[in-house]
């Protein structure tokens, strides 16, 4: 999923329709965290690792600027970048935060995921 290939440097893919979906309270919780860290400004990081107890964990962090390679989209004014080889299991997902007595943490809701362990953070 690469534009404007060089022979020696690949750019960023800025693309329209966005790979992974953020609600509202995901967003203003990912706003708020970046004015309290001094980090306003920066874009947000998706990403799948290998880890976690069904497999393959999430991953999120705050990052100045997407590298060569990235999927860069916007939802709103924020800017998310996306490795291409964490696409293919992020294509559709929602990512949205909860804060209840019960329970407090961002969610991901994954079509692409065959399962899942109890606390929703890993998946296979």
């Amino acid at each position: 999923m690469l534009v404007g290939m060089t022979e020696d440097k690949q750019q960023s893919q800025k693309v329209s329709a966005p790979l992974v979906r953020l609600t509202d309270a995901a967003v203003a919780k990912l706003k708020s965290m970046m004015v309290k860290e001094g980090k306003e400004g920066f874009g947000l990081r998706v990403g799948v690792v290998a880890g976690g107890c069904a497999g393959m964990s999430y991953d999120l962090r705050f990052q100045k600027n997407p590298y060569d390679n990235d999927i860069v989209f916007a939802q709103g004014d924020l800017q998310i970048f996306v490795n291409p080889e964490s696409a293919p299991f992020l294509k559709n997902v929602e990512i949205n935060y909860v804060d209840t007595l019960k329970e407090s943490g961002f969610q991901y809701k994954n079509p692409n995921a065959s399962g899942s362990c109890g606390c929703g953070a890993s998946f296979s």
